[in-house]
């Protein structure tokens, strides 16, 4: 199973690697207020997917900080229930008739 993953890998590499050596002719991005920015169309892409990867790493980074502040809690609630001492529990009383 895990060299049909590595094969799907590698073919989606290279078909990736074809399609940016095929797309190297310039193209110019234009943002507001006139300003111009002309490179090589796989440099734009890939600008465009580093600042998608970032975005993503910095909106995943609260949720990550919480759930290691609520496994760090919740460790130490099992520690403090492991060495809490056994309560005894007392059999239940008969029913009255």
């Amino acid at each position: 199973m895990k060299l049909i993953v590595w094969l799907v890998r590698a073919f989606v590499f290279v078909l990736l690697l074809v399609l940016a050596l095929a797309n190297t002719q310039n193209a110019t991005l234009n943002f507001l207020a006139g300003y111009a920015w002309q490179a090589p169309l796989i440099l734009i892409g890939l600008a465009f997917f580093g600042v998608g990867l970032l975005a993503g790493l910095v909106s995943a980074f609260p949720g990550l900080v919480r759930l290691k502040l609520e496994n760090g809690r919740l460790k130490r609630d099992l520690r403090a229930a492991r060495e809490a001492p056994p309560v005894a529990s007392e059999p239940p009383l008969p029913p009255v008739v």
